[in-house]
Parts: C-alpha cells; structure tokens; sequence
C-alpha cells in the first residue's frame, strides 16, 4: 500500500476514536440528567432490543460477570427501570423486562443524544452531511459483513 494510504489509516482511525470519544462522554454527561448510568443504559438498550431475557443471556450479551450484572439489575430495579418476572412455563426463571419508566427515559435520553448530534452536524453544509451519512454507512456496512462474515 502506498505511503498515503496508510497516512489516510491513521488519521481515520484517530478521528474515529476521538469522535466516539466525544459523543461517548457527551453521553455520559447526558445521562446524569435522567439518573442513570452508563451501564444501566446499555443494559436498557440490550433489553429493550431483546425482551424477556433471562439474567444469564443479559450477562452474556454485556459481557458482565452475573455478580456484576446482578448488582447493576438491584440498582435498575429499585430505580424503576425495569421489572423481573418468573417466566410462565418455568418459575425458576427470571425474566428481565423494561419498564414504562424504562422506556420513557430510553426515548428521552436519545432524543438529547440526537439533539447534540444535530447541533454539530448544523455546521456542516448539507453536501458534507450527506457525505459523511454516506461514508459511514458505507464502513459500517463493511465492518458488519467484515464481523458476520470474518
């Protein structure tokens, strides 16, 4: 590969770590706002995609020790957002559920992510906000075929 090239890698790579950084910490800030953390909000969002999982699939998908999962799910649960129930078929089995209050706070939290999101973009032209739309879906799509598929 030629020298250029690999001057592109580098400086795409370090763009790419400090901009995830950023809308990361930014998140994170947004998140104090509605009482939740980082992880809890993950969690969240795992379940909210996945309804009805048990302690153990939830452990697995965050790639949490159960203990730790088990911490994190006390705290969501005493803060309301999300309720366990004894699966219908099998009582041994919790299942762990979003709750109202869950949802409500999944939808808020994104809306402010978006918001900031926006106001950055605003600066762009239109052509350069459709560019970048485009390039990333463009990686992402090679990145995700590059996972599924390695």
């Amino acid at each position: 590969m030629p020298e250029a090239f690999d001057d592109i890698v580098v400086t795409v790579e370090r763009l790419l770590r400090r901009v995830a950084f950023i809308v990361k910490r930014r998140g994170r800030d947004i998140l104090v706002d509605f009482g939740i953390t980082y992880p809890q909000f993950n969690a969240l969002l795992v379940l909210r995609d996945k309804p009805d999982m048990t302690m153990g699939e939830l452990c697995e998908k965050l790639l949490l020790a159960c203990s730790t999962a088990t911490d994190l799910i006390d705290r969501m649960e005493k803060n309301g957002f999300l309720v366990r129930n004894r699966d219908a078929e099998d009582r041994r089995v919790i299942r762990l559920a979003v709750s109202e209050k869950g949802k409500q706070v999944i939808t808020e939290v994104l809306v402010a992510r978006r918001r900031y999101v926006a106001s950055m973009l605003e600066k762009l032209s239109e052509d350069e906000q459709t560019r970048l739309a485009q390039s990333l879906d463009r990686l992402h799509s090679l990145m995700f075929s590059e996972k599924v598929n390695p």
